[in-house]
């Protein structure tokens, strides 16, 4: 079975490279037929499926922080709430909250993630992102 301390140690690790931007890191977090289920998504199954999704799901955002907000640890499952910061490229900022469920196998690898928010909410704040930069793009050529 899995320890705590195996289980803080992963999560760990999974936020640092994801902040880090380091996808290949986070998808080797995983067992090989590990599964991670995202709002939007089917369900993705291995370690490069995930790194292909984090890829695409954090490239349109050059800066971006996911942060543990609380974590707890029952079992072998961790239940992390998340407080989420990114800006696109052109500027415009978004920040939502989420809640990510974690199971690990018994060598402390991911077995399934699943990650929770409102995901209308967060359509609605990422248009609003983007026509704050396209706002601020159109202010800065218009001078």
């Amino acid at each position: 079975m899995v320890s705590e301390a195996d289980i803080q140690a992963a999560l760990s690790a999974y936020f640092d490279g994801i902040n880090s931007e380091r996808y290949g890191d986070v998808g080797d977090l995983f067992a090989p037929e590990g599964e991670l289920k995202a709002p939007g998504t089917g369900w993705l199954r291995g370690p490069r499926e995930v790194e292909t999704y984090f890829t695409a799901a954090l490239g349109p955002y050059p800066e971006h922080l996911d942060t543990p907000t609380r974590i707890l640890i029952s079992g072998s499952t961790a239940t992390v709430e998340i407080h989420y910061r990114g800006a696109l490229a052109a500027g415009g900022e978004i920040e939502f909250d989420a809640v990510d469920v974690f199971d690990f196998d018994d060598d402390g690898l991911i077995s399934r993630l699943t990650s929770w928010y409102d995901s209308h909410d967060v359509r609605s704040r990422l248009r609003e992102a983007r026509a704050a930069a396209a706002v601020a793009d159109g202010g800065e050529m218009g001078r």
